[in-house]
């Protein structure tokens, strides 16, 4: 049983698409203002992870618990509202409205956030989204999306933030600038999960990661452990 530190606890989950079973008995736990990353090569249950985790696909067995409440058995909208934030990967944003409406659509602030995000503070976080603001979601770069997809996700003021492929197939500038995000949001102390290819920035700045080979979960560690094993790197990651 996770303590109470433990913002979310995932619990031996069996996960599946149709017959073909992806995740086996997978484990994971992020503890409150902890930065996590899941790591393993394309196709090994990442992105499964994350949709078992916000019931979008829902796992047929083992734990979810996010906050203390078991929630695999819950509607997705119902777990985004205990407050889990999702930056999809693809981005996903709504092309036929604009920066400001993708911005507000989803915008709450439930949980009573002292410090709540606002439209101007996302503005500040990300000066772009301001310059962009009537443009429509389809006329933005794919940089811009992924900053506007980030804000739309912290607008819900979440417990906990999940970004799935962060920097996946952007500009270096702009994945620069995603980190540099990122390091800030953990300073303020924001709980994250995050999927990513970039070994060297994941260590950087996650405190602690999880490995996965086919579904399950093969290694678990600090940045320190996992820059201290390059094996691991080469026989899980490829690199």
């Amino acid at each position: 049983m996770a303590d109470a530190a433990t913002l979310l606890d995932v619990e031996g989950i069996e996960t599946c698409y149709g017959l073909s079973q992806v995740l086996f008995g997978l484990s994971l736990a992020i503890k409150r203002g902890e930065m996590v990353s899941l790591m393993g090569r394309n196709g090994m249950g990442k992105t499964t992870t994350i949709r078992s985790i916000m019931g979008l696909t829902p796992a047929r067995a083992g734990a979810i618990r996010f906050a203390g409440t078991e929630v695999r058995s819950l509607p997705s909208y119902r777990i985004a509202k205990l407050g889990i934030g999702l930056v999809p990967e693809g981005r996903q944003i709504f092309p036929n409205l604009t920066v400001r409406e993708n911005l507000v659509a989803a915008s709450a602030n439930r949980l009573g956030a002292s410090d709540p995000w606002t439209l101007d503070k996302i503005h500040a976080l990300f000066p772009r989204l301001a310059e962009r603001g009537a443009n429509m979601g389809n006329q933005l770069s794919g940089g811009e999306q992924q900053m506007l997809a980030i804000g739309r996700a912290l607008m819900t003021n979440p417990h906990l933030l999940i970004l799935d492929e962060a920097t996946e197939g952007l500009a270096p500038l702009i994945r620069e600038e995603i980190w540099n995000c990122l390091s800030m949001l953990k300073a303020r102390g924001q709980s994250i999960l995050v999927i990513d290819k970039n070994v060297e920035n994941l260590t950087r700045i996650c405190d602690r990661h999880y490995i996965i080979e086919r579904g399950r979960t093969v290694w678990s560690g600090s940045s320190a452990d996992l820059m201290a094993e390059p094996g691991l790197q080469h026989r899980y990651l490829g690199i």
